[in-house]
């Protein structure tokens, strides 16, 4: 992960290989790709996508789909203990700052979107409304993020407590 960014930092995430970041980090393309399907996983997979989707199903039934997505999200946070700041930002930057990445944030997006839902559709939500909300969450994550990755808070957790917050309907 260092080797990566370090390089992306460099070169730019474009102009930066596998082979490159395999070679810095003194290790085989082979088993740079055991740890990472692609380049862009590097920087947009998400450890945290089953952990959220658990905390949604253990929500109370009297919920609406947003309030256990909400509540879900707030728990697995909480449960976690917390990434290096520091990384994430880096990562976020260069997804942020990098067009060609669009599509890597859309597709691990779409994958969390759909841990959301199935843990929704299991509580018995309608299929429409558990991807309504998934993706609601999922967008308003993700904008909260990158907006942070950005900026000049220190903690990552208030960009998350942001998204919720906006979700909830509150201000700042």
């Amino acid at each position: 992960m260092r080797a990566a960014l370090e390089l992306f930092d460099e070169r730019g995430y474009d102009a930066t290989t596998a082979a490159a970041i395999a070679a810095r980090a003194g290790v085989t393309e082979m088993t740079f790709f055991r740890h990472f399907p692609s380049k862009d996983a590097v920087l947009v997979d998400d450890p945290y996508d089953p952990l959220i989707a658990e905390a949604v199903v253990r929500q109370p039934a009297t919920l609406s789909p947003m309030a256990a997505v909400i509540a879900g999200v707030r728990e697995a946070w909480q449960a976690v203990p917390a990434p290096a700041a520091v990384e994430v930002r880096d990562r976020l930057r260069v997804v942020s700052r990098t067009p060609s990445l669009r599509g890597a944030l859309a597709r691990n997006s779409a994958s969390s979107a759909d841990a959301i839902a199935a843990a929704l559709q299991s509580r018995g939500v309608p299929t429409s409304d558990a991807r309504i909300a998934a993706a609601a969450m999922m967008g308003a994550l993700n904008a909260a993020l990158l907006e942070w990755a950005d900026g000049d808070d220190s903690e990552l957790g208030s960009a998350i407590h942001d998204a919720l917050r906006v979700i909830e309907g509150g201000r700042a």
